[in-house]
């Protein structure tokens, strides 16, 4: 049995129709592939896109809540009478004002986790795009009519 090496970039050289099909055919193939990685990419920055927003509408709203708690709470000590209804509004505003700038410091904490994923998701995409594709010709089938 003999074996014959050939062009390792040409699997086909005596027939260039068959390797025009085959460049065609895994043409087609990593086009498809690049699609679905698109879609796959898109779909996961949408649900990236709709955590974040979620989370920082969310933690906006508490701390909006927060401030007019503590707004109420500072206009409520002013207007108490005794200096024990005083001091004890001062201790709601600045408990409410902890509240506060621990949300604050959750939404940032927060951003920081978004761009993390960002980053991630990014670099998925980029190890995605690296991917190389190989074709080895197992056997070939050669036979005549006689």
């Amino acid at each position: 049995m003999s074996a014959k090496v050939g062009n390792p970039l040409s699997l086909f050289p005596e027939h260039p129709i068959l390797e025009s099909e085959i460049n065609e055919h895994r043409e087609v193939i990593q086009q498809v592939i690049s699609q679905r990685n698109a879609a796959i990419f898109e779909a996961e920055a949408e649900k990236l896109h709709g955590w974040a927003d979620d989370l920082k509408v969310g933690l906006e709203q508490e701390i909006k809540d927060l401030d007019r708690q503590i707004k109420e709470a500072r206009r409520t000590a002013t207007a108490a009478l005794t200096l024990e209804d005083k001091l004890a509004g001062q201790k709601q505003v600045k408990a409410l004002e902890q509240q506060r700038n621990g949300k604050r410091r959750a939404l940032f904490d927060a951003q920081d986790e978004i761009d993390r994923q960002r980053e991630r998701l990014i670099a998925e995409i980029e190890d995605k795009l690296k991917q190389r594709t190989s074709m080895t010709m197992l056997f070939t089938i050669r036979w005549r009519l006689t």
